[in-house]
């Protein structure tokens, strides 16, 4: 299946120059969703995965079924304010602006492997922050997954030290 037929293309948003990738026509094709999914599933399956990891909030539409195929845990990681435990929390810039993300502090237990996956590798800096809050749990990263990847951004190589896989890529 050609997943990139289903994704919708806007331009200039969410300011002018981007050119957005919109995932939701995708995920609201059950046979291409089903698709994505399965072919995440394939690639992690065999990996010994105790834990997916999802950045907000692309990554938990992804991650969440993805751990389920490949029967792992699922731990969402949130802007700053929304989870209501203790966290750990860690600043990271966008194409666009900046940002803080959480995670709780006890949702990764040392030595725990973990896949994280998000929809899209633009720059790496929400993937490198994830990263380093993973680390800092004890958490050892497996691998870093996405839908997408935009590859004259050049985020892999901001991740360059870990294993890294995108379903589809972009030039900007």
């Amino acid at each position: 299946m050609d997943l990139k037929e289903k994704i919708r293309i806007i331009e200039d948003f969410p300011i002018e120059g981007i050119s957005f990738k919109d995932i939701t026509t995708l995920l609201q094709d059950k046979e291409a969703f089903k698709y994505a999914v399965d072919s995440m599933a394939e690639y992690f399956r065999d990996k010994g995965i105790d834990v997916v990891v999802g950045p907000e909030a692309r990554g938990f539409i992804l991650g969440a079924p993805l751990a389920y195929a490949i029967g792992a845990g699922f731990v969402p990681v949130r802007k700053k304010g929304k989870l209501p435990y203790d966290t750990m929390s860690m600043s990271y810039d966008l194409e666009y602006g900046s940002d803080d993300l959480e995670i709780h502090a006890d949702a990764i237990k040392k030595g725990q492997r973990v896949a994280i996956i998000d929809d899209l590798l633009a720059t790496g800096g929400t993937i490198e922050s994830v990263i380093k809050l993973i680390e800092s749990a004890g958490g050892e990263i497996d691998s870093v997954g996405f839908l997408i990847e935009l590859t004259e951004l050049k985020g892999r190589d901001r991740i360059s030290g870990y294993d890294v896989v995108s379903l589809l890529q972009y030039k900007v």
